[in-house]
């Protein structure tokens, strides 16, 4: 009888132990902020020197590929005194700590979720910059991730009809019905969205493994094979105008991986040949060898005298969502 009592307490505490674990994740409140904006929870003194513009330099980085100089996040500085309630539930935050031993902690759902927390600690303002600049990729990396999930989270709220696009090339891609197919050919397909000052664009093809040979010239090739799309299926305002790769505007071009996949990335800017349109672009090349082709699909955004950082993002997180179909 005792024996049995003792395991019916036991049993009542794991339960407890277990529903105190559930509200206290259930108490979390929904995290909220626009999309790149990160709380920054410093002293003002902190702030205002060089561990301040430690942080600048890192999260104020300026973004690749746009034609004017845009941050990689804008920043809002919050003292610790004040750091609480509803400030707290900021998806993305930045906190420093002086005192502690020197180092660097990602946490999540930490006041609210989802929320991504980085956490910096040194004792001494010299200690505190070297965390910063040493773990800056870390940083960025870990705000943008999260950003990139909270974008996408958003355009599934209503997604585009795709079976088009899954039936002619063998893949599926989330984009919402804010956007439209403007052009289909065969496996090429020109997806668009308007918005106040221009439009959004998408362009998704295939190419056969041999159009792009791994070598130095790597770069020239996609410029080439992305300017010959251009005259095919981008026409401008007026006969004879297409779209080209911008010639006085170096490209960046990167080694990634989508959807687990070789990737090569581009980034650059585009203009209109014989017509005063341009704007950035950020193009990949899929490395899809078990159907020996490429995959190749872009985002480019015609927004003049706007910012284009976020519409760039949302094109990116649409395009980080491509999944290829595996081998038979």
């Amino acid at each position: 009888m005792k024996k049995v009592f003792l395991i019916a307490v036991a049993s009542l505490l794991i339960t407890a132990c277990g529903d105190n674990k559930t509200k206290k994740q259930k108490y979390l409140s929904d995290s909220n902020g626009n999309i790149n904006n990160v709380s920054v929870v410093v002293d003002n003194d902190l702030w205002e020197g060089s561990v301040g513009e430690a942080i600048r330099g890192v999260l104020a980085t300026v973004v690749d590929g746009l034609p004017q100089d845009e941050p990689m996040f804008n920043v809002n500085q919050i003292p610790p005194s004040v750091f609480s309630g509803f400030v707290t539930y900021n998806r993305t935050v930045l906190k420093i700590e002086q005192g502690n031993k020197a180092s660097i902690k990602i946490l999540n759902d930490v006041y609210a979720k989802p929320q991504r927390v980085v956490v910096i600690s040194g004792p001494s303002k010299k200690d505190i910059i070297n965390e910063i600049n040493t773990n800056s990729e870390q940083i960025i990396k870990a705000f943008k991730s999260e950003e990139l999930k909270e974008k996408q989270r958003q355009i599934s709220k209503s997604l585009h009809d795709i079976k088009p696009i899954e039936e002619s090339l063998g893949l599926s891609i989330k984009f919402p019905t804010a956007y439209r197919i403007a052009k289909q050919d065969k496996s090429f397909f020109w997806i668009r969205k308007d918005i106040k000052n221009g439009t959004m664009n998408l362009m998704l093809y295939e190419l056969p493994y041999d159009s792009v040979q791994q070598s130095d010239s790597v770069v020239n090739q996609i410029i080439k094979i992305r300017d010959s799309i251009g005259k095919e299926y981008i026409p401008g305002p007026s006969d004879g105008t297409y779209m080209i790769t911008e010639n006085a505007y170096t490209p960046f071009h990167f080694k990634t991986t989508l959807d687990n996949k070789p990737t090569l990335e581009t980034k650059g800017m585009w203009e209109v040949k014989n017509a005063f349109m341009a704007g950035p672009f950020i193009n990949y090349f899929i490395d899809d060898k078990a159907h020996n082709r490429w995959v190749v699909v872009e985002g480019f955004v015609f927004a003049p005298s706007v910012n284009k950082r976020d519409y760039m993002f949302e094109l990116e997180a649409i395009i980080q969502s491509i999944k290829l179909n595996k081998a038979d």
